[in-house]
């Protein structure tokens, strides 16, 4: 390897082309950056109305995360986790992501990256998002192991819930409107989509 070679190389991003990391490095805070399949995506920070479905939901979830006494507990959830995913890797900033306590190592919210992969991620469509999120980072969450994983469209006012198979995502929840639902992998708790959506 050449000398110019070698110096292109960042020490967290070995595998990926400089200038790739070197865009998502300098990537302004008005916009979300992620790395997929090698290749800078630049997306426009989240509307209110997806902000607002995010945070609530993170609300409704919080018996998961953050439990008071009987609730069931057992998770770490955060918002929009800065996600190191695969060999490459590929980074990724799921809306929602949450991890089952069991699995979590010591030390797990102190380090600066986030390689572990997740159990649950949600995604919170938007017009601009929706087929990205689809196409393109649905099957890296499969390839790299996640359990479960949630559509939330505030537009439609919609929730689509996936579980994993060795095949691909398995489709075993299609919920609208002021649905109140048991979703996977949080069932344990009756879901109130009405309390999501901008009146």
């Amino acid at each position: 390897m050449s000398g110019d070679a070698a110096r292109s190389l960042h020490p967290r991003f070995p595998n990926l082309d400089a200038a790739v990391v070197q865009g998502y490095l300098d990537a302004p805070e008005t916009v979300v950056a992620e790395i997929v399949d090698g290749e800078l995506s630049l997306m426009p920070r989240p509307r209110p109305r997806h902000a607002h479905a995010a945070t609530r939901l993170a609300g409704e979830l919080r018996a998961f995360g953050n439990p008071r006494g009987d609730e069931p507990g057992g998770w770490v959830l955060l918002i929009e986790p800065e996600l190191e995913l695969g060999a490459k890797p590929d980074v990724l900033i799921p809306d929602l992501a949450g991890w089952r306590r069991e699995r979590v190592p010591p030390g797990f919210l102190q380090a600066d990256e986030l390689t572990l992969t997740p159990d649950w991620v949600c995604e919170v469509l938007s017009p601009s998002t929706s087929r990205f999120d689809r196409k393109r980072k649905l099957p890296i969450y499969h390839r790299e192991g996640v359990g479960h994983a949630w559509l939330l469209d505030p537009a439609q006012r919609s929730l689509e819930v996936f579980r994993r198979t060795p095949e691909g995502w398995l489709l075993v929840g299609d919920h609208d409107g002021a649905d109140v639902v048991r979703a996977e992998p949080f069932a344990a708790v009756a879901l109130d989509l009405s309390m999501l959506w901008v009146e």
